[in-house]
């Protein structure tokens, strides 16, 4: 049975490559950062009680910050995979915490790769590397385009890319970066843009909202389905030598086309509800991220299949499903006078 790290377990991605690995047979470790309130709402589904039966996902306490706890753990669990999707990574808020962004998302890579090289030299290292890395570079963008990151977010990133190539051309370690374009789901933070379009057109549709606010609507975007991108990752660890790779769906949206097909779904005109909010401007825009993923689809056989529309329609409809559980929910509750 394969071992698997996962940093970041409790992430959008972390959740659906610990449901891949977990049907692939792998026991699987996930990296959880202590908190007063429970935040594994992503995996709760996957949670076997160890008293009832032979578990195969285990949490750990650690954060990316904390260095001997990262050596002390993977020495301890020689895992044959390490993937390391652990971020500050929401975008804007990188402009609002930048040294916080660079510590997590940059240096924490650092410690990672630090741990594997000193105490588990044969575990395979999988390193999260953004399309917000390329920035203001004009698309369409594959390995070899040119880094001008646009943000402290993507400056980190590019930071952790490098010292992960570092890493695996100094010490011969299988480490790769996969440079994932945008990728969404139903599991998709609400503060992120997609999430919060969908989860709002939910919310107008059933009378529980009126306005959605939002920044930017022309900024262009590569927007994929997530549970295909972790199929993605696994591959690049399976392959017999490490090399980076991009994975992306190669079309173009707006911001402006996924409203439409996110309102369109639920015969809505979002002219109708959205009205624009500075605050959610970026200090740098990032005009256009269309990325070209023919090295993956020659090197390892993915390619994406969802493509904008879609996706849409599949996270509207959940976050319809979700309301509509909300209020059963409140229906069945009990009463007391």
């Amino acid at each position: 049975m394969k071992k698997a790290l996962i940093i970041g377990i409790t992430g959008q991605d972390g959740s659906y490559l610990a449901e891949l690995l977990l049907d692939k047979g792998y026991e699987v470790h996930g990296l959880v950062r202590r908190s007063s309130t429970f935040n594994t709402g992503r995996i709760d589904h996957l949670y076997q009680d160890r008293h009832e039966e032979a578990p195969k996902l285990f949490l750990h306490f650690g954060d990316l910050s904390d260095g001997s706890r990262l050596v002390s753990l993977i020495a301890e669990m020689q895992p044959d995979e390490i993937y390391n999707l652990g971020a500050q990574s929401h975008v804007r808020v990188s402009f609002d915490e930048p040294e916080y962004t660079g510590d997590i998302t940059g240096i924490g890579t650092t410690r990672v790769l630090e741990a594997v090289r000193m105490v588990s030299p044969h575990s395979r290292f999988y390193q999260a590397s953004s399309s917000e890395m390329f920035g203001a570079t004009p698309p369409p963008q594959n390995e070899e385009t040119p880094f001008y990151p646009r943000s402290p977010y993507g400056a980190a990133k590019v930071y952790s890319y490098w010292m992960t190539k570092n890493y695996r051309e100094a010490y011969g370690m299988f480490a790769v970066n996969g440079i994932l374009f945008n990728h969404e789901s139903p599991r998709r933070g609400e503060t992120f843009v997609t999430r919060k379009i969908t989860r709002a057109a939910a919310r107008i549709k059933a009378g529980q909202q009126k306005k959605l606010f939002l920044g930017n609507l022309d900024s262009v975007r590569d927007w994929g389905y997530t549970p295909e991108y972790v199929e993605g990752m696994w591959r690049m660890l399976q392959h017999d030598k490490p090399l980076d790779y991009v994975l992306a769906t190669g079309h173009a949206a707006t911001i402006r086309d996924f409203l439409t097909h996110s309102f369109e779904h639920l015969d809505l005109n979002w002219e109708d509800f959205v009205e624009f909010d500075p605050r959610y401007l970026r200090p740098t825009e990032v005009d256009a991220l269309i990325g070209d993923a023919s090295l993956t689809k020659r090197e390892l056989g993915w390619e994406a299949k969802t493509l904008t529309p879609e996706l849409a329609k599949i996270m509207v409809e959940a976050d319809v499903a979700a309301l509509e559980k909300e209020g059963s929910a409140w229906i069945d509750k009990p009463k007391f006078l």
